[in-house]
């Protein structure tokens, strides 16, 4: 990949193919069943603050290192069809609900 997106990020890309022979081994413990091609996908970031910078949540959060905000179901389904109402960037100012 290009050095300079590299640097600004301040990561590494790693793609490792894994042998079809170590797979089928690990596979046969586990399911007693072999496979055929693996792809490995990872990243290496220079220091932990730069992978939190730019890491997806989504992929933060199955490393312990974000918290997802929770909500009800109710209250998902109600700003939901708020903003089912409103057209465009209004969408963004829905969120919150009215007060009475």
């Amino acid at each position: 990949h290009n050095d300079a997106v590299k640097h600004v990020l301040s990561r590494q890309f790693i793609i490792i193919t894994v042998p079809k022979t170590e797979i089928r081994e690990k596979l046969a413990k586990i399911t007693h069943f072999g496979g055929g091609k693996t792809t490995g996908f990872g990243m290496t970031y220079d220091s932990l603050d730069y992978a939190k910078k730019n890491e997806p949540k989504h992929r933060l959060a199955r490393h312990g290192l974000y918290e997802k905000k929770k909500t009800s179901r109710k209250q998902r389904k109600e700003r939901k069809n708020r903003m089912k109402k409103v057209r465009g960037t209004a969408k963004a100012n829905v969120g919150a609900g009215k007060k009475v």
